[in-house]
């Protein structure tokens, strides 16, 4: 008979990945001209803005976002 597999405790110490501060500039968008939707641009730079907010604050902001594309989305399938 086996034992079931039970995972050992979580590790102690920093996580690894890169350090805070050290995540690159995101790439330029480019140029689309009257193509840009203002809600869709508040939507993208409030989840931008959200990296500075507590982790709590980060869900709000992103479920705010979501609920801006998915009207913008459904606005746009109507038209």
């Amino acid at each position: 008979m086996t034992t079931p597999y039970r995972p050992g405790p979580p590790p102690v110490g920093p996580r690894p990945g890169p350090p805070p501060g050290a995540r690159p500039a995101p790439a330029p968008v480019e140029d689309v001209g009257d193509a840009r939707h203002p809600a869709v641009d508040a939507a993208v730079h409030a989840m931008i803005n959200a990296e500075a907010l507590s982790p709590a604050d980060q869900i709000a902001q992103y479920e705010a976002a979501y609920e801006t594309l998915r009207e913008t989305l459904a606005s746009i399938d109507q038209a």
